[in-house]
């Protein structure tokens, strides 16, 4: 008999991972100068999803994302005739927006996928329609981490003083 060991994890899994170009790298644009002070310029909708889906790594996902995202930007939420239309007219599979390109966003904290039980009068079924919006989680998320190390860099450089 043969028993099959269970595999270790070999790192993160990708669906709870996401692409950190070096701070340095042509790929972003500059966020600080030499001093490291946050400079004022904003990175577009493109350039923060580069950090959920890398364009460079996973380029259906990202270009998906991106026309979703900035159709989301328009009208803040979509239900699912919004969704359908969205997927029949940029001719993306269903399967890969709704298993890879949704989860993901919604995982990262940039899109909140929420569903309102619905009953039908003439039938009675109930059926939960979808609603997506876009979500601050994302940048919360990342700004309490973000606070967080430069409170420790801080509190480390006036010690050392």
């Amino acid at each position: 008999m043969i028993y099959l060991a269970e595999i270790k994890s070999r790192g993160i899994p990708s669906k709870h991972s996401l692409y950190f170009p070096p701070h340095n790298s042509e790929e972003l644009r500059s966020f600080q100068d030499k001093e490291e002070n946050i400079t004022r310029n904003l990175w577009d909708v493109e350039e923060v999803v580069n950090f959920v889906f890398s364009k460079k790594y996973q380029p259906t996902y990202y270009d998906i994302s991106i026309k979703f995202m900035k159709e989301l930007c328009g009208k803040i939420y979509m239900e699912g005739p919004d969704i359908a239309k969205f997927i029949g007219e940029n001719s993306v599979s269903k399967a890969t927006f709704y298993n890879r390109v949704l989860p993901r966003l919604k995982r990262a904290g940039m899109v909140k996928v929420e569903r309102k039980t619905v009953v039908a009068v003439e039938s009675k079924r109930k059926y939960r329609p979808m609603i997506v919006s876009l979500s601050k989680t994302f940048g919360n998320y990342l700004l309490k981490i973000g606070d967080s190390w430069l409170a420790v860099v801080d509190d480390a450089r006036t010690r050392k003083k």
